[in-house]
């Protein structure tokens, strides 16, 4: 729709008739000509709300880093992507996009072997 209102536009169309025709209010095709004069394109606009600092080629490269080395902190990956990408990236944001690609980082702790005490079973057996 977006581009046949622009072809009818340069065409020669005025604006009234062409929103007549595609059955959309004036103001619509107004605002359409207006972005295209603008940015040569009529493309959707972009969407409201805040703008994510990952780009796509960080969520992959951040997926790439995390998946061979599971045993990597949150903290370890956001430290890692920042040096790559040249801007601050916090821990929290790529725990976030590890979860949408379906890596869930785990909090590490300190893993005990329990290990007998071989002394105290010598005391008390004896030996």
């Amino acid at each position: 729709m977006r581009w046949r209102a622009v072809g009818t536009s340069q065409a020669g169309a005025r604006q009234s008739a062409v929103a007549r025709e595609l059955n959309v209010y004036r103001s619509v095709i107004h605002r359409l000509l207006n972005h295209n004069r603008r940015d040569q394109n009529v493309s959707r606009r972009r969407g409201s709300g805040r703008r994510r600092i990952t780009t796509a080629a960080d969520y992959h490269y951040l997926l790439q880093c995390a998946r061979p080395r599971r045993t990597l902190t949150a903290r370890q990956l956001a430290a890692q992507l920042c040096d790559a990408a040249g801007r601050p990236i916090s821990r929290q944001t790529v725990s976030r996009r590890l979860n949408e690609g379906g890596l869930f980082l785990t909090t590490t702790c300190c893993l005990c072997a329990f290990v007998p005490n071989v002394r105290q079973s010598a005391v008390v057996l004896g030996l």
